[in-house]
This record gives C-alpha cells, sequence and structure tokens, in this order.
C-alpha cells in the first residue's frame, strides 16, 4: 500500500481508504471483517459521515484496541433525528450527534472533523461568519478534532474552502463522469441541460480546483470514486462504456491535491477489488483510452445512493430501497437474499406517500417517486 499526505495536516494515509457507509445495513461481525481486511492491506484512514447509532458502534468496536492505527474523518453536523438522517447546522442537535460519534467510535478525538454536505456558496459563507464555524473551531482548540475538513459535491465551494485559509482539507466527489461537468449549486437542472453534449475534457471550474488545492496545500480526499458503482457497466455508465474499479481508482488518484480514494465497501471482497490497485499494471489503469471512445455523458436521474434524500417523513430509507431495486433489476430473477433484505426493511417502497420531498435534495435529479412506484412492482 502507497500513502500520501493530506496537504497541511501533515497526516499519511493510504491511497486507498475506506468509505463506510455501505456498513451501514450490517450486522457486528460483517463490519468486522472489512475492517479487519482493509488493515490487513495497510488501509488507515476511513470516513464515517454516517449518523445511524449501530453502524458508528459496530465501527467503534471494530477499531477497539487499534484506534491510533486509523485516521477517521468524521463529520460535523450529520445527526439521528426520529430513526433518520438529518443533515443540519442547528447547533444543540450538531453538538450532540457529534458526541455521539466520540462515544460509539470509543475515542476522544477525531482526526479531520468535516463540516458537513455544503453545497451552496452562500451556505458555505454563512458557516464560516457564525456560529457554526466557532464551535468547530471550539473543537479544534481544545484537540477533539486535530484538523477542519469539509465536505461537498460543489467545486464552487470546495474552493472557497481552499482558499478560506481555515479548511485544511476537503472530501469531494471526484471521479471521470463527474469531472466533465461545470460547478453548480443546481445539480438537478446543471445534468438535465448538459447531458446530451460530447465529452470536451474536464470542465475547467473542476480542474481549476485541482490546481488550486496543490497551490494551497489543501489536500483532497475522494468520495463517489465508483459514481455509485455504475461506471463499472456499460448499460449504466453515463459514458455508455464500462470502466473497472481500477480504472476509476487511477483516475481519481492522478488529480492533483487527491490523497486518497474512500472506496464504499460492504464485504472483505471489494476490499479486495480495490485494493488490487496497488499491483495493476499500467495497462489496468489505463482509462483515457476508455474515455476517449466514449460515445456520450449522461448522469442526470442516476441514483449514486448518497442517501442525501432523507429524511422521509414515513421513514423509508430510500438509498437503500434503490440499490436493492438496481440489484435487482440487473437480474434476470431477483436473488432470494435481496428480495430478504427488502422485506427486512421497516419500511419500504410501497409505504411512499409521493410527497415528493426527496427529490428536492437529491443532488443527482433522481425521479424518487417513482423510482418508488416501480420497486413496489419489482418487488411485488
Amino acid at each position: 500500500m502507497k500513502y500520501r499526505q493530506i496537504g497541511k495536516t501533515g497526516l499519511s494515509v493510504s491511497e486507498i481508504g475506506l468509505g463506510a457507509e455501505w456498513l451501514e445495513r450490517h450486522n457486528a461481525a460483517d463490519v468486522k471483517a472489512v475492517i479487519e481486511r482493509s488493515e490487513a492491506y495497510g488501509i488507515n484512514i476511513l470516513d464515517c459521515w454516517m449518523s445511524e447509532p449501530n453502524v458508528r458502534s459496530n465501527i467503534g468496536a471494530a477499531i477497539a484496541g487499534r484506534r491510533e492505527k486509523w485516521v477517521i474523518q468524521g463529520h460535523i453536523g450529520s445527526t439521528w433525528q426520529n430513526g433518520q438522517y438529518v443533515r443540519t447546522r442547528e447547533l444543540e442537535k450538531v453538538k450532540e450527534a457529534f458526541q455521539d460519534l466520540l462515544n460509539r467510535l470509543k475515542t476522544d478525538y477525531i482526526d479531520l472533523g468535516m463540516i458537513h454536505f455544503v453545497d451552496e456558496v452562500a451556505e458555505f459563507n454563512k458557516i464560516m461568519t457564525g456560529e457554526f464555524i466557532d464551535y468547530v473551531r471550539g473543537l479544534k482548540e481544545v484537540g477533539t478534532i486535530r484538523h477542519i475538513g469539509l465536505s461537498t459535491h460543489n467545486p464552487e465551494v470546495a474552493k472557497a474552502a481552499a482558499l478560506s485559509g481555515e479548511i485544511e482539507m476537503v472530501l469531494f466527489s471526484l471521479n471521470p463522469a463527474f469531472d466533465m461537468l461545470p460547478a453548480s449549486e443546481d445539480i438537478n437542472q446543471l445534468f438535465s441541460e448538459h447531458y446530451n453534449e460530447n465529452l470536451k475534457g474536464i470542465a475547467p471550474e473542476r480542474e481549476e480546483l485541482y490546481q488550486i488545492c496543490e497551490r494551497e496545500n489543501v489536500g483532497i480526499t475522494v468520495m463517489k470514486g465508483y459514481g455509485g458503482g455504475r461506471l463499472f457497466q456499460a448499460e449504466s455508465s453515463p459514458f455508455g462504456v464500462a470502466l473497472t474499479p481500477v480504472q476509476c481508482l487511477h483516475y481519481a488518484l492522478t488529480r492533483p491535491a487527491v490523497a486518497t480514494v474512500l472506496v464504499g465497501c460492504a464485504a472483505p471482497e471489494e476490499v479486495d477489488a480495490a485494493a488490487a490497485y496497488e499491483n495493476a499494471t499500467e495497462e489496468q489503469k489505463d482509462y483515457a483510452t476508455v474515455l476517449a471512445n466514449a460515445p456520450y455523458h449522461a448522469y442526470s436521474g442516476q441514483c449514486t445512493y448518497c442517501g442525501h434524500c432523507a429524511p422521509c417523513p414515513v421513514y423509508i430509507d430510500i438509498a437503500m430501497v434503490n440499490k436493492l431495486y438496481d440489484l435487482a433489476e440487473m437480474q434476470e430473477e431477483i436473488p432470494a437474499t435481496i428480495k430478504a433484505h427488502y422485506s427486512s426493511l421497516s419500511a419500504n417502497a410501497s409505504n411512499c406517500i409521493s410527497c415528493a420531498a426527496c427529490e428536492k435534495r437529491c443532488p443527482f435529479g433522481v425521479p424518487i417517486v417513482q423510482r418508488m412506484k416501480k420497486a413496489v412492482q419489482v418487488f411485488v
């Protein structure tokens, strides 16, 4: 495993990291298996943005006694309210959720304290001039967090963070599909306007961001490096051609300022697939030949299971329903395991009341209500 520094933080991290969100629906034994397989490869950074209590506790149990081996990205502003994830800037709830993170991970500090999910420049400016950043600064002053970071999908917000002089690193959504799009605070509109255009190379806003981060020594940790897995099949890839995990990883790791790609892994075998990058040949890493011949680019309406559609008024885990629906649709006959997983959900697509509140929060313009109706048909 190779290691890189995260910008000015001085932290050395494995270039392949663990994005823990897919562990949310797994038991303690499964979580431990993924953590131990990651450690075996030398992976030493994990991101825990999820507020769900059980996954936090399971991760804490899995790293117990080895906390010092891990660089942890913990999010400030990701809360658990009424049984589901809610992003908030309400300080009372923010503080409670962050203390819960510390308690469940069984640690008294977080290496990278991430200001959670900021996609609008106006919101960024408000955070940086208000009580929220004062709280974050206080955490750093007493050593509860060691460095201040921020997560965003918008390169304009990431640029503002990099130039702030205070944000030391950013967690940014980065893959070849996303890089072909210009910056926007309204990703729904952005994707619908641009999805028919031919590929013309990396969007200048993103290219500028990577250069600024390199110049300012602001490190980038990467989320959504696989595009929610859709880049792996020609039918679902926005390019109309399939990429491999190794090609996706190589693309992200060749961007300036990138320190690590946080790969979402739900099983040890998925850790194996990511770690295979370290021994891959140059031919296996080559993504340029594939992209040069890509027929089109369209990401509108494609669910990446990011969970930002939450909260749901009837407590549907929308991201999970979408994932199970997509897995079911990919196969001629729905596997029993997928049916069982869907049936075990405390609320599923049949509970949808078509309020469409989730659609307003979706970064990718997914027609969620329509997909819920389709899921009902598939699983009936």
